[in-house]
């Protein structure tokens, strides 16, 4: 276990009311896109899957899979800087168990325990490099398909 899953875990945050341990059955939704809340979660087993929802013409919507997230991963963490509303759905791919962290109630946890509040915010600002660099490569993906499909690319 590292030791930001050691400082996650730790069952004074159970005990205090910080944090509680949830099971979810597959395809239960964890997360709904639009929703406002302020948890974040780590999964402590299990799979689950981070999902869009875009528009298309005609009224007509697709739900991508973003991507799949297992053991020691966490998800909702935006919610410990921005109470804005949940940017994708979470959905169980199969049987799991989350630990589930009250955002605002843990944020007044690492006032108290400074050290520990460090930690985690230097891994999850790690953790936010690295989903900001993989979106920035789809988004370049993306574009240079829509301009080859379009071939906007030959008067470049």
């Amino acid at each position: 276990m590292s030791e930001i899953q050691r400082i996650l875990r730790d069952p004074n945050l159970v005990e205090a009311g910080i944090a509680r341990h949830c099971r979810y059955d597959p395809n239960q939704l964890i997360i709904e896109q639009g929703r406002e809340d302020r948890s974040l979660y780590l999964v402590e087993s299990g799979v689950v899957r981070v999902i869009g929802h875009i528009e298309l013409e005609d009224s007509r919507r697709i739900q991508p899979g973003l991507c799949d997230l297992r053991e020691g991963e966490i998800f909702g963490e935006l919610s410990l800087f921005d109470s804005g509303p949940r940017s994708a759905s979470v959905v169980a791919i199969e049987a799991c168990e989350l630990l589930v962290l009250d955002a605002a109630a843990l944020a007044d946890h690492f006032d108290r325990v400074p050290h520990d509040g460090y930690r985690v915010l230097k891994w999850l600002f790690s953790v936010l490099g690295g989903r900001l660099r993989r979106a920035d490569r789809r988004v370049a993906d993306l574009f240079a398909w829509g301009l080859r499909a379009h071939q906007i690319d030959r008067h470049l």
